[in-house]
């Protein structure tokens, strides 16, 4: 038998290099390989490459090149070829052996590693996942010894594996039962689709070393079943005082709760000191308070209609199971880590970007650039996970520069039905991660009646993103005890599903009768921990009926000294003295020698720099950088992301220079001797979760001013959700500020529907309570006021930008360097330009904003026309009501229209219109009402045909300025 053994081993080990570099000269030239290796790879097929590139890199030795020795291995055997005759061993560190020279050897030998390989690669789809059995696995060809030429004679044959699977000399029986246990057990794991050797090896170390069945002392499971029965003693607590009332409960998936613990220990074993949550609404309120500390009182105070925040917060709030909570937890280890659970909406997974933004951010201000201190973890349904393109988006984000967290910990709380959906209806894959392999992410899938193989794999997760940094997912396979809330009837579209739901027992249950047979517990003890639990909760209830929030969850923190925005006129301190701007600006012209910088660019430069030795000329790409590097200097960080945001859409900001020789990259911003960077990222071509990113990355950090750009505003719609749901309204729900500045190039320019609306009217539609700030400037200067009012206030509100395309480089639209000096600041309104007709005499006022202006006050001057007097309004939302009054009140004898370039139905018109009525109304010009100018109402936002365009915008300029 041992001789056998030997015979059938040379596969392994140094032999398996052998065996690889024959396959190799085999492909390049299968007349270069004895006849007999011809017929064997050519029996094998392209399955031969996968298994022998396995071989060459198998983690249980170093790599070992034919003929040697490696690394003191002293009893490694090496074969090398002797000429095309067969195989001659050579001594190694004194060791010799027969080399096995009958082909029958070579095949078992193979094949049994393509076996092993093919349980590594497709063992999980028969593995034991589904706890309710409802389709129960069938075998699989490829795992099937037969398919391999093996028969029921060769199961007890004999092999020498050489460490594989923890084995040396095994039967072929009990490599079977290890593979099985291993791959197709209550854990599969896909792997073998990583790129990576280092990576791949590792995992397959762990899992064919380690068994969840051999890693918990007593202690360690009697805290999972401590944690197993808080999850579903909260929930039948619930289910008992408030019957029906719906709370998207984590029944059938309460393993989730422990798989949370041994994540945040492992995590917090490698270095982890700060989690960023995100989940949706199913067991949110279960994770608030068994993993995020939230009182049970408080939540028990908001089922009795109470509220989250204290009386004197205004706001709108939300439902409970969407609320986010912040905390410090001291872990079963010992360790501290802070938790923050991001508030969300019901668009699922929305919530993803957000997440992993406020990861980059904690990260920075932590000094992170491991990222192994801040870490983030997203919960999912598997729904959700496999429908939503948010998900893949923030896959792709994972790895790119300016975006990177070191990876997130994804878990998928698998139900496996959305809503009313089948899986085989709302996914065309096997599973609802396989999304995640798009950037070699492991996925761990397990059944959640054993929670012990979930916290290992939990564990196991965990550990891979500390030491690799990359994303990883742990796939629960559970199910939803009720309907898509507890009001709902599930049976109506799956009744078998909820039959066997009925007849299942519970998680505690399961794991409390393993406890009692595995003498870990005594039945008394088991069924006592869930009665004291109870009474504990019943205490909780009582308490709940007079407590009260003593504050509200949102200037702590990085956020202290923050407020709430004041009503005066909100203006900030954004002067800069001209000194401070002429250095900044001469070092943002000046290209160090060395730096080989397009000519073009070389042309623009030595403009801006004659511009700010003249103290004239600004255009808004100057404006901009002077904005910029001011806050620089003074400290606060500035981050901008989008589409090509370096070079600019239009070609216009350059705040990247890229070496014409070299390529290398020179950002002038950062080289002003500011201790603080700038960084600037071209992001994906993504607006959904890029934006979603910068939002999250402006919660987490006030004092940065945080900027994305759209490479044309009309493709903000792509983000429409991170809008409606985030930044418009978090403040209200969530108590929740972000700084964000939204750049939207907006303008009709005969560029057709898609390049040219960046949709005002939607952002202004939205406007309500204060929530966010909406302008369209016309000149550099009030641009870089209000850049940088939004570091230099005590509050923060999102400003949503509409900026130029050919303004930046339009003759008129410059500003002077005084602009931006003493005494200077933003202005909501800027009035008449011109030296006109006395203001009684004038008979007309046209209100517009934007690009428009330039175009009514050139025609304007071409026609000589001196009675019609135009006001800008660089600020709509909010409706700046008494710099309006205070310009119109100049014309007392005119009549008020609104000129806007966009489409009746679109743009400003009825945002304006009642609010500009109201005004009029206020100064006593009672009856007098606003017209409107402008292009007929229509479904596009602008025509296709530049003829037409043109057109168009002559036959409302002359609305505007005849009569």
């Amino acid at each position: 038998m041992a001789a056998q053994s030997e015979q059938l081993s040379f596969l392994f080990g140094s032999n398996g290099a052998f065996i690889a570099d024959l396959y190799a000269r085999f492909v390049q030239n299968p007349m270069s390989v004895d006849e007999s290796w011809q017929g064997f790879f050519a029996d094998l097929g392209d399955e031969a490459a996968s298994v022998l590139a396995e071989v060459r890199g198998a983690p249980w030795a170093p790599g070992i090149v034919p003929g040697t020795a490696t690394n003191g291995h002293a009893d490694t055997l090496a074969f090398k070829a002797d000429g095309a005759t067969g195989l001659r061993v050579g001594p190694v560190n004194g060791k010799t052996g027969e080399l096995p020279t009958e082909r029958s050897a070579t095949v078992d030998s193979i094949r049994l590693l393509m076996l092993i390989r093919a349980y590594r690669v497709r063992g999980h789809l028969v593995a034991n996942l589904d706890p309710l059995g409802l389709e129960t696995p069938s075998g699989h060809p490829e795992l099937d010894p037969a398919s391999y030429g093996f028969t029921e004679d060769d199961l007890d044959r004999t092999f020498y594996v050489d460490g594989v699977l923890g084995l040396e000399n095994a039967t072929l029986r009990e490599i079977l039962h290890k593979l099985q246990s291993t791959y197709c057990g209550k854990v599969g794991v896909e792997f073998m689709h990583i790129q990576s050797p280092e990576q791949k090896a590792w995992l397959q170390s762990r899992i064919e070393a380690d068994r969840p069945e051999q890693a918990f002392d007593a202690e360690t499971r009697k805290r999972i079943f401590g944690q197993v029965v808080i999850a579903e003693g909260f929930e039948r607590f619930l289910n008992i005082k408030y019957t029906g009332t719906k709370r998207f409960s984590l029944e059938g998936g309460e393993a989730l709760v422990p798989a949370l613990e041994a994540i945040l220990e492992s995590s917090s074993d490698l270095g982890c000191e700060e989690v960023v949550l995100g989940m949706p609404h199913r067991g949110r309120l279960n994770v608030l308070t068994a993993v995020m500390g939230k009182s049970f009182t408080a939540v028990f105070n908001e089922f009795n209609g109470g509220s989250a925040t204290p009386e004197d917060v205004q706001g709108s709030g939300d439902v409970k199971y969407h609320l986010g909570t912040s905390t410090d937890r001291t872990l079963a280890n010992g360790k501290t880590v802070h938790l923050s659970l991001t508030a969300n909406p019901s668009h699922l997974e929305a919530v993803n970007p957000v997440v992993v933004g406020k990861t980059r951010a904690k990260q920075g201000q932590r000094g992170d650039t491991d990222r192994v201190k801040v870490l983030s973890i997203l919960l999912h349904g598997d729904a959700a996970f496999a429908g939503q393109g948010v998900v893949a988006e923030c896959f792709a984000l994972s790895e790119l520069k300016g975006y990177r967290t070191g990876g997130t910990v994804h878990v998928i709380v698998n139900n496996q039905i959305g809503f009313t959906t089948s899986p085989k209806y709302s996914r065309s894959s096997p599973y609802p991660s396989d999304v995640a392999k798009m950037v070699d992410a492991p996925v761990f899938h397990v059944n959640g009646d054993d929670p012990e193989a979930v916290v290992w794999v939990a564990r196991l997760a965990a550990e891979f993103r500390q030491i690799f940094h990359k994303d990883v997912v742990l796939d629960i396979f559970c199910y939803r005890r009720h309907g898509h809330n507890e009001a709902d009837e599930p049976s109506f579209t799956q009744p078998l599903m909820y039959r066997k739901i009925a007849q299942h027992p519970t998680l505690l249950q399961i794991y409390g009768d393993r406890m009692v047979n595995d003498g870990v517990m005594t039945r008394d003890e088991v069924d006592g921990a869930l009665k004291s639990f109870h009474q504990r909760l019943e205490q909780d209830l009582e308490q709940s009926k007079t407590y009260k929030p003593n504050k509200a969850d949102w200037f702590e923190g990085v956020w202290k000294g923050y407020e709430r925005a004041p009503n005066d006129d909100r203006r900030g301190s954004t002067a800069v003295s001209l000194e401070r701007l002429r250095e900044i600006g001469f070092k943002l012209t000046d290209v160090p020698e060395g730096v080989n910088v397009h000519r073009k660019i070389q042309r623009q430069l030595g403009q801006k720099r004659e511009a700010i030795a003249n103290g004239e000329g600004l255009d808004w790409a100057l404006g901009e950088a002077l904005a910029f590097g001011t806050l620089l200097t003074e400290g606060y960080p500035v981050r901008l992301s989008g589409q090509d945001v370096g070079r600019g859409t239009f070609s216009h900001r350059h705040s990247v220079l890229v070496d014409q020789k070299t390529e290398e990259r020179y950002v002038p911003l950062n080289n002003l001797g500011a201790s603080v960077g700038y960084e600037v990222v071209d992001s994906l071509l993504s607006e959904y979760a890029v934006l979603g990113f910068e939002y999250g990355y402006s919660l987490a950090e006030p004092n940065a001013l945080v900027v994305w750009e759209a490479q044309f505003g009309d493709f903000v719609n792509g983000a429409q959700v991170m809008i409606d749901q985030f930044i418009s309204s978090a403040e209200s729900k969530w108590l929740r500020m972000s700084g964000l500045v939204m750049l939207l190039p907006h303008g009709y320019e005969g560029q057709g529907p898609e390049h040219s609306s960046a949709r005002p009217e939607r952002f202004l539609q939205l406007y309500g309570e204060d929530n966010i700030q909406v302008a369209n400037c016309t000149t550099p200067s009030n641009y870089f006021h209000i850049l940088r009012r939004q570091i230099h206030r005590k509050f923060r509100k999102p400003l949503i930008m509409m900026t130029p395309k050919s303004l930046l480089r339009h003759k008129l639209a410059v500003s002077k360097l005084s602009d931006m000096g003493p005494g200077s600041s933003f202005h909501r309104v800027l009035g008449e330009v011109d030296q006109l007709r006395h203001a009684d005499k004038i008979r007309r006022v046209l209100l517009c904003t934007g690009k428009v202006y330039y175009d009514l006050l050139e025609e304007r001057r071409a026609r000589g026309i001196e009675d019609v007097a135009i006001i800008r309004v660089e600020q709509l939302a909010p409706f700046p009501a008494t710099s309006i009054a205070e310009e119109l009140r100049r014309y007392p004898n005119a009549e008020v229209l609104w000129v806007q370039e966009e489409p009746k139905n679109q743009g400003y018109w009825f945002f304006m219109s009642p609010r500009l009525d109201d005004l009029i109304d206020s100064m006593g010009a009672s009856g007098k009402r606003v017209r409107y100018a402008g292009r007929p109402e229509a479904a596009a936002p602008a025509t296709g045909s530049h003829h037409k365009h043109v057109a168009e915008q002559k036959a409302l300029i002359d609305d505007a300025l005849a009569g």
